[in-house]
């Protein structure tokens, strides 16, 4: 796959710089209508916005790290780590928490990172309303993009605060700074108009998935229906993509194991959406920090020094996993070799160094950014490709709306063919007998083969959102026990500052 060269946001001045994470830029900057706007221009400011996406704020430390924590497949390992991380894990969550939005340091919050995105894209849209004219399909390409990335940053925060405010290319400066929070089902409006635009007209396909695609658009559409329970559109969108694999140059990669190599991965159909990080390190903005914060200290499994063992999955995790699972041995370690050759069991983690909790590990992240030499020992300076969408996600949207609309026999076909490929391992030996083809799935099925498949890929928080599973998921019975409150705990608070700053915000209920 070929490297998308990102610029980074500070370059094009996307920095938050003003009052309010909804400001635009303090400094006056002139209408795109008030100075020369060229092809050049356009694609320097779309760049910019997907600059956003491998920074630390994103899915790499700060996103990433909060929604992993808040599911129940990841807990606290290290009990030194920072207090804000502590916050999410047990659901003790203060209104100012860093993570959402560090008024000293908003760049390496996602709050403003996230509106960054909408900056830079409602910034593109702008542009392109005063560019010339182009070749046939050339500014709808762009806008496809700009839509595109609007609509994810605007996925994200719907899905986190509920109610926020929407800020289109037509909003000005002042009406950022007084905006009101736009309803939900009104954010999902645009956020669907949004899709169905890319959809229409991006390109089928691209060797670089760092950039979307047809199939990206449509696969994040169907998701978008899945979490808004409309079930028929989400199946329609989803099949649509199923038929059409061919077209998209879309299958699933063979062996689950490549998806996740950070050379393998270049080579495979499976990946949709992806964060390309490019194994440098500019201002700290494009490390991939997940390899960091679930490796443990002390080993050398992969890199000298390890990780932090900051987001390790409880016991029950990796006790309830089926050992004949392929799927449990790519994405856990029960195993460490420490910086003398011995290999240690997860119950003797903490005699490498006592931050480590004595529970298996993530392998996902550290491993496959294992087989490229790390200049930095934590292994920061990946290449790693971030799953945002997949193949075989596209496949349980549509098995989870199949079953919802009466289609089960659908729904087993495509829940099987994700089975089977955990079945046959590496392809390799004969194939396990776990997991076995199913019959008659249920909703709680395919949640469950969510689950295993997708793990730690920060797709089960809103899982647990959209389906209302927090009672059960932290209650006795569930993977990690946990003071889960569902009259607050499935949204995250509006960040303080910017209630001040903003006399139309209000606070989400308990906060």
């Amino acid at each position: 796959m070929k490297k998308y060269n990102y610029l980074f946001a500070l370059i094009l001045g996307l920095s938050i710089v003003g009052c309010s994470s909804l400001e635009e830029d303090a400094i006056s900057q002139l209408e795109p209508d008030e100075r020369t706007v060229d092809l050049e221009t356009v694609e320097t400011t779309i760049a910019g916005a997907y600059a956003n996406l491998p920074a630390r704020a994103f899915m790499s430390r700060g996103m990433g790290l909060t929604t992993m924590l808040r599911s129940d497949m990841v807990a606290i390992g290290n009990p030194t780590t920072a207090a804000e991380r502590i916050e999410h894990d047990l659901f003790a969550v203060s209104a100012s928490n860093p993570l959402l939005l560090n008024q000293s340091d908003p760049e390496r919050s996602f709050w403003p990172r996230l509106y960054q995105v909408v900056r830079g894209a409602n910034e593109t849209l702008r542009e392109l309303e005063v560019l010339e004219e182009q070749d046939a399909g050339v500014k709808e390409e762009i806008e496809g993009r700009a839509r595109f990335i609007r609509a994810m940053a605007y996925y994200h925060l719907v899905r986190l605060f509920g109610d926020i405010p929407y800020l289109d290319e037509t909003t000005t400066t002042v009406d950022a700074t007084v905006a009101e929070r736009t309803p939900v089902a009104t954010v999902y409006e645009n956020i669907i108009a949004d899709f169905e635009f890319a959809k229409e007209w991006l390109p089928n396909s691209r060797a670089d998935r760092s950039l979307p695609g047809k199939a990206a658009a449509s696969a994040f559409l169907a998701s978008a229906y899945l979490t808004i329970g409309e079930y028929q559109s989400a199946y329609d969108e989803a099949t649509d993509i199923i038929n059409k694999a061919g077209t998209y140059d879309l299958a699933l990669e063979p062996d689950y194991r490549n998806i996740f190599h950070a050379e393998n991965t270049d080579f495979s159909s499976e990946p949709i959406f992806v964060i390309d990080f490019v194994g440098t390190n500019i201002n700290d903005e494009s490390r991939d920090y997940l390899a960091a914060f679930t490796g443990f200290y002390g080993q050398a499994t992969y890199y000298p020094s390890g990780g932090w063992s900051v987001m390790v999955p409880s016991l029950k995790v990796y006790e309830t996993w089926d050992d004949g699972d392929y799927r449990k041995q790519v994405n856990l370690d029960d195993t460490a070799v420490d910086n003398s050759g011995n290999v240690l069991n997860y119950t003797e983690f903490s005699t490498l160094d006592p931050r480590n909790t004595n529970r298996p590990h993530i392998s996902k992240y550290t491993a496959m950014a294992g087989d490229l030499p790390q200049a930095n020992t934590s292994g920061r300076d990946s290449e790693s490709n971030y799953q945002l969408m997949r193949y075989a996600e596209v496949l349980l949207i549509a098995a989870e709306a199949a079953v919802e609309i009466g289609r089960t026999g659908e729904a087993d076909t495509w829940i099987n063919m994700v089975r089977e490929r955990a079945r046959n391992g590496d392809g390799t030996g004969t194939p396990s007998a776990v997991p076995a083809d199913i019959s008659g799935t249920t909703v709680a099925d395919v949640l469950e083969e969510r689950r295993l498949e997708l793990a730690f890929e920060q797709k089960r928080w809103y899982d647990i959102v959209r389906r209302k599973l927090g009672d059960e998921a932290f209650g006795p019975n569930g993977l990690e026990t946990r003071n889960f409150d569902s009259s607050k705990d499935y949204l995250l608070p509006i960040p303080p500052f910017e209630i001040a700053n903003n006399p139309n915000l209000t606070q989400n209920p308990g906060y």
